[in-house]
């Protein structure tokens, strides 16, 4: 069945519902120690990680949305359950990360959130919702309905004039990235030409807080080059933000600028063509173009 705007707000509000209460059930183990396992995943301690927090949060986002799932004929992808590759039979999907940022979660850090999008058979994100248990703070969008926080309609300010301070978010992965010296030396001196003073670092949070705190912290990117192994995050880690940037104008592609592969058929990684998130259109198109990455990907 095709969704409705209707539809799509009621779904949307379930959505917030359930990332509400995950959000609530993650806050009240934040100061708890709690057991951390590993599990097979990419080659990062950060996509390795798991608690059993966040099997409680999935399991409550999904006692939440399970109704909707059967009501709207629905299929379910979520990071702690095996893909059953409904998502390719039915027309949407649910793409749910109950806890991303699991590694910052573990050491009593910011940068962790709750994840929930409804994504079409054809990859697009037609609802997104964030919810970040530290702040408080949710996001959500819906497409061709815009982009709000705290439910209020939400444009922050992603002009480069007047800045001089430029927030690169990357995974803590990056700092091994064998140019990476070279990298920030070439980045320092395209930002002196647009006028930018300061580059600040910002390596703590999971994919979702990066992409959010993109805008929030705007001018400013966060990227995952692509690679030829398993990784680079997952469908989860980016189908809610991707929405939200969708709505509010502001770039969220492949590396290479096409349009992100978020029902990708041969695996949930999106290492194959990478992600590149940034807070202005000239700005994606700086990082996409360095020569670093261009003799090295």
């Amino acid at each position: 069945m095709q969704l409705t705007s209707t539809d799509l707000n009621t779904l949307c509000e379930t959505a917030i519902e359930a990332a509400q209460k995950a959000g609530s059930l993650i806050s009240e183990y934040s100061t708890k120690d709690v057991a951390v396992n590993n599990k097979e995943a990419a080659d990062s301690l950060a996509s390795q990680v798991v608690t059993e927090v966040d099997v409680k949060a999935q399991n409550t986002i999904l006692e939440v949305l399970s109704p909707s799932i059967s009501a709207y004929d629905l299929a379910l992808l979520t990071e702690e359950s095996v893909d059953d590759k409904s998502r390719f039979a039915k027309n949407y999907f649910w793409c749910i990360d109950p806890m991303d940022g699991t590694l910052a979660f573990t050491e009593k850090t910011p940068g962790y959130a709750v994840s929930i999008a409804l994504v079409s058979k054809s990859g697009e994100p037609v609802i997104g919702v964030v919810f970040d248990p530290t702040t408080q703070q949710l996001y959500h969008a819906i497409k061709n309905q815009g982009a709000f926080k705290n439910n209020k309609s939400w444009q922050p300010d992603l002009q480069l004039e007047g800045k001089r301070t430029f927030t690169l978010h990357i995974d803590r992965t990056f700092l091994r990235y064998e140019p990476f010296d070279e990298f920030i030396f070439a980045l320092e001196e395209k930002l002196q030409e647009l006028n930018f003073n300061k580059l600040q670092l910002q390596k703590k949070a999971g994919a979702v807080l990066n992409a959010i705190w993109t805008l929030e912290q705007a001018p400013g990117c966060y990227f995952k080059l692509p690679k030829p192994t398993p990784g680079g995050g997952s469908l989860w880690d980016f189908a809610a933000t991707a929405c939200i940037f969708n709505e509010i104008g502001a770039p969220a592609s492949s590396f290479d600028g096409t349009p992100l592969d978020l029902n990708r058929s041969d695996s949930t990684f999106m290492n194959h063509r990478g992600v590149l998130y940034a807070s202005n259109p000239l700005i994606a198109e700086m990082i996409m173009k360095n020569p670093i990455f261009t003799r090295h990907t």
